[in-house]
């Protein structure tokens, strides 16, 4: 679980009090919908359900999250592609991998994430899930080759980033 002193969950590199905190605590706000997604998977990995709630679009938002039968440790997260969400935009696409622990085994959930912005507030709307599985894979042969999760990318544009 992140602390003041550790880097955010979200994989800014910033302290978690400098960064998913002020989003978190109502002190700012998400400007796109990448920064909306990384906080919102902060949250869920601190099972903040509040968050999770208050900044999900109200006609798709459930009326609670139950995390008592969650089991698995939510460690780090890619995001793989942003389509529009941007400060300027209404609307936004995020896809993003997210790594966890599950009984002792790495795991990936690979998600396609929607975002609406309304009145100046970004929100998660929905998101379809492409494949939950293991995260280990065969070695990859070098940055230029094909990247194990199947994304169809290079290795360097998908996993391989830093």
């Amino acid at each position: 679980m992140t602390t003041q002193a550790n880097n955010c969950l979200c994989g800014s590199d910033l302290p978690y009090n400098q960064c998913c905190e002020l989003l978190h605590s109502g002190k700012n706000h998400a400007t796109t919908a990448k920064a909306l997604m990384r906080s919102r998977f902060t949250a869920y990995a601190m099972r903040n359900g509040d968050y999770l709630l208050q900044s999900w679009d109200a006609p798709s938002r459930p009326e609670a999250i139950d995390f008592s039968k969650e089991t698995g440790e939510w460690t780090s997260l890619d995001i793989i592609s942003t389509k529009k969400g941007t400060e300027k935009d209404s609307k936004g696409i995020v896809e993003f991998k997210a790594y966890f622990t599950q009984d002792g085994e790495a795991q990936v959930m690979n998600e396609i994430s929607r975002f609406v912005k309304k009145q100046g507030h970004w929100f998660y709307l929905d998101g379809k899930v492409k494949s939950v599985g293991s995260s280990e894979g065969p070695i990859n042969q070098g940055l230029n080759a094909p990247c194990a999760c199947g994304s169809g990318k290079k290795f360097k544009r998908c996993c391989g980033k830093n």
